[in-house]
């Protein structure tokens, strides 16, 4: 990816994805990095966001992680959605913000795939959680 070119959405127009998902404003997710080909997002921890262990639910991470690819996918593509992702779940999520960083790996036609790579911050330390991979749909209107 060119780092000159401009992202196929803008900053404001993610964020007013983000802002009408209901999901997406209840966990907090918050869009800290935006440019063509990578994001960053973060979700701030509270109690309501785990498991039965303390660890952040597997369905947190993977919020983070399809929200990470589609965000990333939809730089380049413009308006998408997720055609399928896989998850790895790699250490629990303990920490007071999780981190998603998405990045492209590849685009092409109307088919972008996505990786994301899942953090939680505690104490400002950065611990690998989780990893995807993902497929990200252009839509066709």
């Amino acid at each position: 990816m060119s780092d000159d070119q401009a992202p196929a959405l803008s900053h404001e127009e993610i964020e007013a994805i983000i802002a009408k998902t209901p999901f997406a404003v209840w966990v907090g997710a918050r869009l800290d990095i935006y440019r063509r080909g990578e994001v960053e997002i973060s979700i701030p921890m509270r109690r309501e966001l785990t498991q039965h262990h303390g660890f952040g639910h597997g369905a947190i991470i993977g919020f983070l992680a399809d929200s990470a690819c589609a965000w990333a996918g939809a730089s380049v593509a413009g308006d998408v959605v997720t055609s399928e992702y896989k998850l790895n779940l790699v250490a629990p999520a303990v920490g007071q913000t999780l981190v998603g960083c998405g990045s492209i790996v590849h685009a092409g036609g109307r088919q972008v795939v996505c990786r994301a790579d899942l953090y939680a911050i505690a104490s400002e330390r950065r611990k690998l959680v989780a990893t995807a991979l993902a497929t990200i749909v252009q839509v066709k209107r």
